[in-house]
């Protein structure tokens, strides 16, 4: 039989010549000198970030000063666990206003350890996370006061402050609730309009209480809120018909309309855990500093826990939304050294790890959103200066 060759063969030909020497090309450097040749406006632009680098690069190779030489700034949302760095700093500033109230006390780090630190207040955590990214030397802050499922959302966008976890500050255990009118259970939720603000640890506890009942996000209709502290006032206009908040807020606006709180972190104490995340570059450059503030919100918190009365006033102040200060510190109360221990894997027990619950609330998110890789849990802590904190404190 004769072989027909038409046309299609020397296409066919043509085309494999041609692939094989594309290939070569392109394995020779060849296509890579030709583009930067003529076409050098095409190669990929490389945008480099100082995450691209250690945070500690920059620090100095001797130490110059213990602590910075200016006010350390820690920021925060008002929780009952925020009660501890209150009275550590002797009470809250803002960021436009940075210094204390004229006749204020000086706080417990300025006293015993003598470090000059303010607890600088924000109303919205996007605020808070917006503070952490630029740092104390462009206009935020040098740490902050973040719920764990919150660093695990944001920790690809914080890649430049390289957040390190340095202490476990509370647990909630009744703090965040979800509340609702006209309905009776859990499960009556379906269909139902849903406040939530997306960037806040209410977020992560209205999706376990979906989990809890057995209810899909598409069961219910999320109506996104401008800040955790609209979730009352979005139930009590009637614009949602169940919201997740803090308790003080929603259980009064609930009431306020014959509804009714149907499920709080009391259900699962070891859910929203506040944590202290130091920005890389200020751990790196001012360890004494970390080491500091962590002493003197241990001290402090120890002692809100033994008389509260301090710490109450002072959140009652920023945080009337909260409702009684001293039920929201019972409800959320500050952390001791043997939480810590035993959340970090030091010693002890604890129900839930720091690295389990960073690890399944970024998996979460991932699942939820198919968002960017999100750095493991050993890469966002950093326990050196709790460490030595618990060393020197004994057993």
């Amino acid at each position: 039989m004769k072989l027909h060759r038409g046309p299609g063969l020397f296409l066919f030909l043509f085309l494999c010549v041609l692939g094989a020497a594309w290939v070569f090309a392109s394995r020779s450097g060849y296509l890579d000198t030709l583009q930067a040749r003529f076409f050098p406006a095409v190669r990929e632009a490389v945008r480099l970030s100082p995450g691209d680098f250690p945070a500690g690069v920059s620090a100095p190779v001797a130490d110059v000063a213990s602590v910075p030489l200016r006010p350390v700034l820690v920021g925060f949302t008002p929780r009952g666990s925020a009660a501890g760095l209150l009275v550590a700093a002797g009470g809250a500033t803002t960021l436009d206003n940075p210094a204390l109230p004229p006749g204020a006390a000086q706080g417990l780090l300025k006293t015993a350890y003598a470090l000059d630190a303010r607890a600088v207040l924000f109303a919205r955590e996007e605020e808070l996370r917006q503070a952490l990214s630029i740092g104390a030397e462009n206009g935020g802050v040098d740490m902050a006061m973040l719920s764990v499922d919150r660093l695990a959302s944001w920790a690809p966008g914080l890649r430049d402050a390289a957040p390190r976890t340095v202490m476990l500050a509370g647990r909630s255990r009744g703090q965040e609730a979800l509340a609702a009118v006209g309905v009776t259970d859990l499960a009556g939720l379906r269909g139902k309009r849903v406040g939530i603000y997306p960037f806040s640890s209410t977020h992560y506890f209205a999706l376990w209480v979906l989990a809890r009942a057995g209810l899909r996000t598409t069961d219910v209709r999320w109506v996104e809120l401008p800040s955790t502290l609209d979730a009352g006032r979005a139930l009590r206009e009637g614009r949602v018909d169940a919201v997740v908040g803090l308790w003080g807020d929603v259980e009064l606006a609930a009431r306020d309309r014959g509804g009714a709180v149907l499920a709080t972190t009391a259900d699962a104490p070891h859910l929203v855990a506040t944590v202290l995340v130091a920005r890389g570059d200020f751990a790196a450059r001012y360890p004494d500093a970390v080491r500091r503030v962590l002493r003197g919100m241990l001290d402090a918190g120890q002692s809100v826990l033994k008389d509260p009365s301090a710490g109450a006033r002072m959140l009652g102040e920023v945080a009337p939304y909260l409702g009684d200060p001293t039920e929201a510190i019972r409800s959320a109360p500050p952390a001791t050294l043997a939480d810590n221990r035993a959340f970090f894997g030091l010693s002890g027990e604890a129900p839930v790890t720091y690295d389990e619950l960073y690890q399944s609330a970024a998996a979460l998110f991932q699942k939820l959103k198919q968002g960017p890789q999100v750095p493991l849990a050993e890469d966002t802590r950093d326990l050196g200066a709790l460490k030595y904190v618990s060393e020197a404190r004994g057993p």
